[in-house]
C-alpha cells in the first residue's frame, strides 16, 4: 500500500500546482466558467496546502527508500522528478509575471526622433498639455506600463486576448499603488496589488475579489488610433519607443494590430458579431452599447443616440483610427457630414467645419467643441462578457 499512497500524494502535488494555474490562465475550459473564487483561495492558500501535500509524501518516500527495494527506490525518485518538474514549470514557466515581463527601460522620443512606424496602433492621452503614446504592440506584451504624464502617475495597460486598452490611475484609497500581472479571468488580464492582494480586472478596472473587492480605479480618458493620426492631432506628442531586450517578444505581436496574427486567443473574426469579432464599445450608467466594426468601415461615419446621449463615431481614412463624440453642442443635437478622404467634418445645421479634436475651426459655431466620449474597439466577446446588457448596433 504504501507505493500506491505515494503515487497519490505525487498526485495530489501535481493537481495542486497546475489547478493554481489553470484556474488563471487560458487553458481549455479554464476561462468560461464563475471560478475566480476558487482560484484567488488556492492562490492565497497554496503554502499550507503543499506543506500538508509534502509531509505525507515526505513520509512515504522515507517509508519507501528504507525498505531497500529497488521497485521502491525507482518509484521514490520518478516522483520527485516528476513533481519537481511539475513545480518548475507552473511557478517559473507558467505564471503570467513570469511570462510577461515589465520593461527594463522606458524610452521616449519625439515625432522626429521616432523609430515606431506611423501605421501602428497606439493607445494615446493628453494630461495638463503632455501627450504621449503607447504602442500596442509594446504594451500588449508588458500589459502594463507605469508612467507620469504632466506630473500625473499613469498606468497603461492591454489585455491582448481582450484587445482592451484602458489607462488608469494607480492609485488606491489614496496611496500610490504596485500591481502586477497575476493572470486572466474570462480571457481578461487581471492585476495583483501590492498591500491587500486583491485582483482587479483590466476591462473594467474593478477589484473582483480580495479585501477590496468592489472598489475601481479612477480610468483616465485616452484614445487608440494609429501613431500618424496621433501625431497629426499631437504634434508634440512623445511616443514609446521599443525596449532592446524585448525586440522578439514584441516581434511575436507584429500582426497584432491588423487582427492577423496566428495566435487562435488574438486572432480577428472578420465577420460581424462572432467571438473575435472587432466592436466599438460605449458605455454610460444607464446602458451600454457595441457598434459592428465592420459596419464603420463601411460607412465612415455613424450618428446614433444612447440614453439621450447623441453619439458620432468616425472612422478616419486609413480605417484603423477611429473617434466618438457627444452631438450635443448647446440645446441641439448636431448632425454631420463626414468625408473619409479629405478628412472634411462639418455639421449639417450651419455648414462650420470641426476638426478631429472635435472642435469647431470654420463657420458660425467655431470656437465650439462637442465632448469626446471614452470609447473603446475590442473583441466582442470581451464587450459581451463585461457589458452583458450591451446592446448591439445594428440590431
Amino acid at each position: 500500500m504504501k507505493p500506491l499512497f505515494f503515487i497519490l500524494s505525487v498526485l495530489f502535488l501535481v493537481l495542486l500546482e497546475a489547478a493554481r494555474v489553470y484556474f488563471i490562465m487560458p487553458f481549455p475550459g479554464s476561462q468560461r466558467k464563475e471560478t475566480i473564487d476558487i482560484a484567488y483561495w488556492l492562490h492565497n492558500n497554496i503554502s499550507w496546502l503543499r506543506l500538508i501535500g509534502w509531509l505525507v509524501a515526505g513520509l512515504l518516500l522515507y517509508l519507501l527508500v528504507r525498505t531497500k527495494k529497488r521497485g521502491g527506490r525507482i518509484l521514490a525518485g520518478a516522483g520527485i522528478l516528476l513533481y519537481a518538474f511539475v513545480f518548475y514549470f507552473f511557478n517559473f514557466r507558467m505564471l503570467a509575471d513570469k511570462m510577461f515581463l515589465q520593461p527594463k527601460e522606458k524610452v521616449f522620443a519625439d515625432s522626429n526622433n521616432n523609430k515606431i512606424p506611423g501605421n501602428k496602433l497606439v493607445i494615446g492621452l493628453e494630461i495638463n498639455g503632455v501627450a504621449k503614446a503607447y504602442p500596442i504592440q509594446v504594451i500588449g506584451y508588458h500589459h502594463q506600463v507605469r508612467d507620469t504624464i504632466g506630473n500625473t502617475p499613469v498606468m497603461v495597460t492591454y489585455c491582448t486576448v481582450c484587445r482592451t486598452g484602458r489607462v488608469f490611475s494607480p492609485v488606491v484609497n489614496g496611496q500610490p499603488e504596485e500591481f502586477r500581472l497575476v493572470g486572466m479571468d474570462h480571457f481578461n488580464a487581471m492585476f495583483e496589488d501590492s498591500r491587500t492582494g486583491s485582483w482587479w480586472r483590466q476591462a473594467t478596472g474593478e477589484a473582483i475579489t480580495g479585501p477590496l473587492k468592489g472598489s475601481s480605479l479612477e480610468e483616465i480618458p485616452s484614445q487608440q488610433t494609429s501613431l500618424a493620426a496621433w501625431i497629426a492631432t499631437n504634434p508634440s506628442s512623445q511616443i514609446m519607443q521599443f525596449d532592446p531586450s524585448f525586440v522578439e517578444d514584441y516581434e511575436d505581436l507584429a500582426e497584432f494590430d491588423n487582427g492577423t496574427i496566428k495566435s487562435s486567443l488574438e486572432k480577428r473574426d472578420s465577420a460581424s458579431w462572432r467571438f473575435k469579432s472587432w466592436v466599438i464599445g460605449v458605455h454610460t450608467k444607464q446602458e451600454s452599447k457595441a457598434y459592428d466594426w465592420n459596419e464603420l468601415v463601411k460607412r465612415s461615419i455613424i450618428q446614433d443616440s444612447l440614453s439621450q446621449l447623441p453619439l458620432l463615431i468616425l472612422l478616419e481614412k486609413d480605417t484603423v483610427s477611429f473617434h466618438v463624440f457627444n452631438r450635443m453642442q448647446g440645446s441641439q443635437a448636431l448632425h454631420f457630414t463626414w468625408n473619409a478622404a479629405t478628412q472634411e467634418l462639418r455639421d449639417v445645421q450651419t455648414g462650420s467645419l470641426w476638426n478631429l479634436k472635435g472642435e469647431c475651426i470654420e463657420g458660425p459655431l467655431s470656437g465650439m467643441a462637442v465632448q469626446r466620449i471614452q470609447a473603446y474597439q475590442e473583441f466582442w466577446h470581451s464587450w459581451q462578457s463585461f457589458h452583458p446588457d450591451s446592446k448591439q448596433y445594428p440590431e
